[in-house]
């Protein structure tokens, strides 16, 4: 018989979110059908040299994400495991899209696994329909001129066009 635990099981989806999708926003759908409260965190990655700053993806990402339940939307800076550590989560949330993810996303489990042995990390793909989508795509179709309004919530098409206008 399993004992049925009463603790609830929080996980942590971190990203860029430079900006965030609908493949992120599919993600974190599939991700509070699993746990009870899901953290959304907002990586500062400067060395990715993004369009928006920290301050502007985080607002993006709450904006995107205000009507769920059960999320909260932080700006982190530092170790995924630190953090992990700091909010007792039971799992990290990684997306996976296609098998050229898997190498790097692996080797940062592992990483993960090392330095917050108790937290689990958790891979899940995005619906079948948003499989393809990247933010990078966003930003370059985006940046051509091309529509992105069916793959971006539209605070964040408009944050992009209004950014790319300058």
């Amino acid at each position: 018989m399993v004992k049925k635990r009463n603790r609830s099981k929080l996980a942590i989806y971190p990203g860029t979110f430079d900006p965030i999708t609908n493949g992120h926003i599919s993600l974190i759908e599939r991700a509070i059908g699993i746990f009870d409260q899901l953290i959304v965190a907002v990586s500062k990655s400067d060395a990715k040299q993004p369009l928006f700053s920290h301050q502007e993806r985080f607002r993006l990402v709450e904006g995107s994400l205000r009507d769920l339940s059960n999320i909260q939307v932080i700006k982190f800076d530092g170790l995924l495991a630190d953090l992990a550590g700091a909010y007792k989560a039971c799992a990290i949330i990684r997306g996976l899209r296609a098998v050229s993810d898997f190498e790097y996303e692996f080797q940062m489990a592992l990483m993960n696994r090392k330095l917050a042995r108790n937290v689990e990390t958790v891979f899940l793909m995005p619906s079948l329909s948003w499989v393809y989508l990247s933010s990078t795509i966003v930003k370059d179709v985006a940046s051509n001129h091309g529509e992105i309004s069916g793959l971006v919530p539209k605070i964040v098409a408009d944050a992009i066009a209004k950014k790319l206008r300058h």
